[in-house]
């Protein structure tokens, strides 16, 4: 049994449905009940979100309040933690504790690369203080720091469908942006064998792709122009203020704006675990390409 928290975000959902596809058993947490559909196979990206796969179970629980999840974890060999933000509203040595005490003996935790690049940035030091307790837990472990998602260019979504532009800062900056897909495989994978103990594994694409490009592979798979309009940086601050903490937006625009080496760098990661490249971005667009239309 393996127990998925963030289970209808955009690595959960992948995540439960590679597992439920190998048949293993899940259960689903979120806290809010989840849209059933039928066990048939489906194209990428066809999920609604909060869809679940039929056979799946579902748990309500909240990580703000850890003793809601003991009935979700109960009997559970393994369990994956993905936290919202940096996890910093969280108390995650008692989440831990709750996972422990249910005898799980195995804990996935989705962490970020900035939490290894970046070791003095504000925005990252929950993700790190996460870190520090998933190892020092007793328990078989494993640490997912993926870099940007692909899937973060769905913040241009309504942009191009009403205007057919993209404006962003730091608009040639390429950055190695990772599938979550791919996140997914690499969690279902290191839930299910205990060879991944104690690894910690740097999640990125293939290569390294800026706004600018990203903008002109969305026009080439509509087949119609969007002009790309480079952002001034606080207009973007202010626009992220309003859904991100101030630490946060500071730290993901030294990211994006200023990468270090490391962070433009492909990791072998993916390829390691799963035994094939990383996908493309390309891939994630023709999946997710009405999303822009």
């Amino acid at each position: 049994m393996y127990v998925i928290t963030g289970a209808t975000g955009n690595v959960g959902r992948p995540l439960v449905r590679t597992l439920a596809a190998a048949g293993a058993k899940v259960r689903a947490i979120s806290r809010h009940a989840p849209e059933a559909l039928p066990a048939r196979p489906l194209p990428a990206g066809a999920l609604p979100a909060g869809a679940l796969p039929a056979g799946v179970e579902h748990h309500r629980a909240d990580l703000a309040d850890p003793e809601s999840l003991r009935e979700a974890v109960s009997g559970a060999e393994a369990f994956f933690l993905l936290v919202s933000g940096a996890g910093a509203h969280l108390d995650v040595p008692a989440i831990v504790d709750v996972v422990r005490a249910a005898g799980v003996r195995r804990i996935v935790a989705l962490s970020s690369q900035a939490a290894g690049t970046r070791p003095g940035a504000v925005s990252h030091a929950p993700l790190r203080a996460l870190e520090d307790t998933v190892r020092g837990s007793g328990l078989e472990w494993v640490l997912l720091r993926p870099g940007g998602f692909v899937s973060n260019t769905l913040a241009w979504a309504e942009q191009v469908r009403t205007s057919r532009t993209v404006s962003s800062p730091f608009g040639d900056v390429g950055l190695p942006l990772v599938h979550p897909g791919d996140i997914a495989e690499v969690a279902a994978a290191a839930l299910q064998d205990q060879k991944h103990h104690k690894q910690v594994y740097t999640l990125t694409g293939p290569k390294p792709i800026s706004p600018r490009q990203r903008a002109a592979a969305l026009a080439a798979a509509l087949r119609e122009p969007v002009p790309f309009f480079d952002q001034p940086v606080e207009e973007a601050r202010e626009q992220m203020l309003t859904f991100m903490p101030a630490p946060v937006v500071d730290g993901t625009l030294d990211i994006i704006g200023a990468p270090t080496p490391e962070e433009q760098r492909v990791s072998p990661d993916v390829e390691r675990v799963l035994g094939r490249p990383p996908r493309t971005f390309a891939t994630w667009l023709s999946a997710n390409i009405d999303a822009f239309r």
